[in-house]
């Protein structure tokens, strides 16, 4: 095709590493200009396209680009929770329009699950209509469920080394308060993110793979209620006289009056009540084995853009998945997105390589039930041996100006909008 002008776009929950991707593509096709045009991104995702809101990358300073890197979560280029459906024929046709006013032949999804069904739905939409286009997956995501079970699809995205970072360190931290702090205040509860898949919270056994703190962790896969946690929280009072919690924002806790998103993924940060705050409730209503009373915290966003807990390993996989989208664009054609694998032996090392959309739009992946332990509130060594290599060994460079952390800042220079405006079929 040749010199195609290309749109880049992000969806879903940001990383602090989702910009290192965008890098990696706006990077890529600017080194390939006999392959790629202009760089345009979708502001706010697939949103900006209905929108006509395209943000010129190609005008933007290389050292801005460059800080990318250095930059985390969405606030360079923005994204959405849009879901595109079936029924919503009327905005398929304007991708089309937008597509065809301003020259473009390559499309960047960097998303999860639902992000790569609409790679995959706008691929399949510009083949049916005749539009000589290229789409093309980059992946992420903090919880880590794209992809498939057996890790044969994809074996980590990017994102999750970052976040399995915070919580390591965070949970060094904790344990050094609770520590000190354990007459007055024993338990201390910890929720992490995750949804319905304990990646995250098992991230926390990265803190103390020798197992020496009093660490409890109760992943959405534990099966364990409410009253059989109580006991176990009390059973480790009785022997070390304090307990560190970790529970995911999936755990059974009953009605928490749920709040969902535009693709119905639970948002649990919106809803009525907090888990942490039912389990610390609980806890103190039934009573503890201990002087004192249970306490909690609950980390939100900060998960996903505080930069200085981003993975050095996670920051360099996102920048070379980015490169390989762009590559498999210009080499390979439509309808993959970038992956990496693992290579077997005990020395961590991956390939990069491409999967089909299609086969990741329509994968779940779950848990590993031989991953949690048998006493149901712990992880095994061989999730360690999996998790271990993401977080890398060296803080982030982020660079400072008067204190602060210096953050892409691109100038707003869009496109030309020519076409009329337009209301995105879901907002009607």
């Amino acid at each position: 095709m040749g010199n195609k002008n290309v749109i880049v776009a992000q969806s879903g929950g940001p990383t602090p590493v989702i910009n290192n991707t965008l890098r990696g593509i706006v990077e890529m096709c600017q080194a390939l200009p006999g392959k790629f045009g202009r760089v345009y991104a979708g502001y706010h995702g697939i949103e900006g396209v209905l929108k006509e809101e395209l943000l010129d990358l190609s005008a933007q300073p290389a050292e801005e680009i460059a800080l990318l890197s250095a930059t985390p979560a969405a606030g360079s280029i923005g994204t959405c929770r849009y879901k595109l459906r079936s029924k919503q024929q009327e905005d398929f046709a304007r991708i089309i329009e937008v597509f065809k006013a301003h020259d473009i032949g390559y499309f960047f999804y960097i998303g999860g699950n639902d992000s790569m069904d609409t790679a995959h739905k706008v691929a399949r939409l510009s083949q049916e209509r005749g539009l000589d286009l290229v789409a093309t997956g980059g992946p992420k995501t903090i919880d880590n469920d794209v992809g498939d079970s057996e890790f044969k699809l994809i074996d980590h995205t990017p994102g999750y080394g970052s976040v399995a970072r915070y919580w390591a360190l965070t949970i060094q931290g904790a344990n050094e308060e609770n520590a000190g702090s354990a007459p007055a205040d024993p338990v201390l509860v910890l929720q992490a993110m995750g949804r319905r898949i304990g990646f995250i919270p098992a991230a926390a056994r990265l803190a103390d793979p020798c197992r020496e703190m009093p660490l409890q962790i109760y992943l959405p896969e534990s099966g364990l209620s409410l009253a059989a946690m109580a006991d176990l929280v009390n059973d480790e009072l009785r022997r070390s006289g304090r307990c560190l919690v970790v529970v995911s924002e999936g755990f059974d806790v009953g009605d928490i009056g749920e709040v969902k998103d535009s693709f119905g993924h639970t948002q649990f940060s919106s809803s009525q009540q907090t888990v942490e705050q039912i389990v610390v409730n609980y806890l103190n209503g039934v009573g503890l084995a201990a002087r004192g009373a249970a306490r909690g915290n609950v980390s939100g966003t900060d998960q996903r853009h505080n930069m200085v807990y981003a993975s050095t390993v996670d920051l360099e996989e996102a920048y070379t998945l980015g490169q390989q989208a762009a590559l498999i664009a210009a080499e390979e054609g439509s309808g993959y997105m970038s992956t990496i694998l693992r290579e077997p032996g005990p020395v961590y090392n991956v390939r990069y390589d491409k999967v089909s959309l299609e086969k990741v739009a329509n994968s779940e992946r779950n848990f590993p039930q031989a991953w949690i332990a048998p006493n149901r509130i712990d992880v095994t060594d061989e999730f360690v041996r999996y998790a271990r290599p993401l977080i890398g060994d060296q803080w982030p460079t982020i660079p400072l100006v008067d204190g602060r952390q210096r953050f892409v800042r691109l100038e707003r220079i869009f496109a030309p909008q020519t076409l009329p405006a337009y209301v995105p079929q879901a907002w009607r």
